[in-house]
């Protein structure tokens, strides 16, 4: 599908869907655990990845539509061989945590996705994977999926870079804590994305297992059992957040108020900080958990993505419609993502007007000598770069195309038909 946003003005309430991230871990740690029921999850590709892959080691796993709940019947710390390779379609997140259940397992796991998925790394976490007992391969024998692991580990140590991806590390926390010795990481390099680890260790705190940061990298008690108390509830999800509150702050002058968005642990929770600096008219009740943006002349700003890489797409859309420079940096671990966000930002604004320079770990975007116009721009097959772009088509002139649409269901299933409920004038076809 592809979607047509003219020039709009945007007003009115709208719910933030719930966290992709945190849905992710409370899926598999229910999986881990023995019973439990995820309240408020986001039900949508990327989390259905998930569910499929804790049922293929032996869950059950069932979505109550009307109660918004899913109901989870886990394989209690004893992941089952698979019957049938595991497909993670475009979710690296199911990939990267559910290959670490494999390593748990007495016997062989096949992991594989989709053709965008095939070309992300993995071989840090094979290696990871390797040190601790395992045999982890790449079928292609270049670090990438399809990969062939054979289980079981036992615990122990493991070194591993922590500038490619934090899901490495979460993936490692979670299962160690199945183990009998339980899982020590050393980092090799700095921890990028460091928020996403809190993420995990919060959610293990909340399924009772033991974890923590250490002087060098993180460890994780063996020998536990995952136990929520019988349910846990989803928080909602800033990174989608992002793209509302870019939408008040750019076209909306009655003002946009943004529903369940509670404080957390999630690093993403930064772009209310990052408006707000570039002089955005932005309210935030923590204790409601509501947000209110309203139409705003912003001003360039220098911001580092290195915590927070999912920022991008709605940052560099930010700059072009403000004035003055915005310099994003530390963004080279953005390009190893579902498409190279960083050259994809650069190319689409380009497009669309926006004078954009971009470098390795640096994207830099001129708003004074830009001038948004509608344009028909490549989605990429990235619900984050669709969804920024769409952003940015409320206030280009004329119409912008933003083609492959349906990928917004990896994150944000509903995101245009909450845009047009806001007032976007937009079509699909």
């Amino acid at each position: 599908m592809d979607v047509t946003i003219s020039s709009s003005t945007v007003s009115g309430a709208a719910q933030a869907p719930p966290s992709k991230s945190y849905t992710h871990r409370a899926i598999l740690a229910a999986g881990y655990g023995e019973q439990t029921t995820v309240h408020d999850p986001l039900v949508s590709a990327d989390t259905r990845a998930t569910i499929r892959a804790v049922e293929a080691y032996g869950g059950d796993v069932e979505y109550d539509e009307s109660a918004d709940t899913v109901e989870i019947e886990g394989f209690d710390g004893s992941p089952e061989i698979p019957d049938d390779v595991i497909d993670c379609a475009n979710s690296g997140t199911t990939m990267r945590l559910t290959t670490a259940t494999a390593g748990l397992t007495r016997g062989i796991t096949v992991l594989t996705g989709d053709d965008s998925l095939r070309s992300r790394p993995q071989e840090p976490l094979l290696k990871a994977l390797e040190q601790l007992g395992a045999r982890a391969e790449s079928t292609r024998e270049n670090g990438q999926a399809p990969l062939v692991v054979r289980g079981p580990i036992t615990g122990g140590s493991a070194a591993i870079p922590g500038d490619v991806s934090s899901q490495y590390i979460t993936a490692l926390l979670m299962a160690g804590g199945i183990t009998d010795a339980g899982v020590d990481i050393t980092l090799q390099t700095e921890l990028k994305s460091a928020p996403y680890v809190d993420i995990t260790l919060e959610v293990l705190d909340d399924f009772r297992v033991s974890a923590r940061k250490t002087g060098r990298g993180f460890s994780v008690d063996g020998f536990q059992r995952y136990d929520a108390g019988g349910s846990y509830t989803v928080p909602g999800d800033f990174s989608s957040i992002s793209y509302l509150l870019a939408a008040g702050v750019l076209a909306s002058g009655e003002g946009v108020t943004i529903t369940g968005a509670h404080p957390s642990e999630q690093g993403d929770q930064a772009i209310v900080d990052i408006v707000e600096e570039m002089g955005g008219d932005v309210e935030w009740d923590r204790q409601e958990g509501e947000i209110t943006a309203q139409r705003s002349q912003l001003t360039g700003t220098e911001v580092s993505v290195e915590d927070t890489p999912d920022l991008l797409p709605t940052i560099a859309v930010l700059g072009a419609a403000g004035a003055g420079t915005t310099t994003i940096t530390d963004c080279e671990h953005v390009r190893y993502k579902e498409t190279d966000r960083v050259r994809a930002m650069a190319e689409s604004l380009d497009k669309m007007g926006a004078a954009v320079e971009e470098e390795a770990e640096t994207l830099t975007i001129h708003g004074d000598e830009s001038t948004l116009s509608g344009a028909t721009v490549d989605g990429r097959a990235d619900h984050r770069i669709i969804m920024a772009l769409a952003v940015a088509g409320l206030v280009a002139d004329g119409s912008t195309t933003v083609t492959g649409t349906d990928h917004v269901d990896v994150s944000f299933p509903d995101f245009f038909d909450l845009l047009e409920g806001l007032g976007a004038e937009l079509t699909r076809r």
